[in-house]
Parts: C-alpha cells; sequence; structure tokens
C-alpha cells in the first residue's frame, strides 16, 4: 500500500505545568517507531502506510496516560492519495536551503 501522511495533536488532560512533558512522550513513540515525522508548534506529522500510522497514534495516546494524563484528546489530519503522499512533496518548497 501507499504511504500516507497523518498529523497528530495529543491534548492531554494533565496539570498545565506537565502538558509539554506529556506531549514529549507521544513525540517520543512516534520518534522510535522509526517513520519519517516532523515536530511543528502545534502537531507532528507522520509518514507511513496507514495501518502502521494509526497504530503510531493509538500508542502515542497510552503513552500520555501511561504519564499522568486522565484523559488524551487527539486531534487527527489525513491526506490519503492512494497513489501515496510524502512530507517532503508538500513542504519542501517552503524549506530554508
Amino acid at each position: 500500500m501507499a504511504k500516507i501522511i497523518m498529523a497528530l495533536q495529543v491534548v492531554p488532560k494533565v496539570e498545565e505545568s506537565r502538558i509539554f512533558e506529556v506531549v514529549d512522550e507521544a513525540i517520543k513513540v512516534i520518534a522510535d517507531s522509526g517513520v519519517p515525522y516532523e515536530v511543528g508548534p502545534m502537531e507532528t506529522t507522520m509518514e507511513g502506510e496507514p495501518d502502521q500510522l494509526w497504530e503510531i497514534i493509538k500508542e502515542a495516546q497510552e503513552a500520555c496516560l501511561r504519564a499522568g494524563a486522565s484523559r488524551v484528546m487527539a486531534y487527527i489530519k489525513m491526506d490519503y492519495v492512494p497513489t501515496g503522499s510524502t512530507i517532503a512533496e508538500k513542504i519542501d518548497k517552503y524549506r530554508n536551503k
């Protein structure tokens, strides 16, 4: 199956002083997965096969719960193109070279 792009923003329910600490646990799951990804100011974008990315999203939410969140809201965006889609094709022209 072709690779797609999914963006994930997690909003853990924790004390305000711990939000970034808990979000970092979700990002660690993504980083450890081995898929290409980019952390942005509001979300992390991943590239991979759909089933693989859905599994990473589930694991990232569980990581937030293990880190102490009582609840996790997740905002997910997906760019599904049957022939495939990459992060690079979307943003390379905007990167400083």
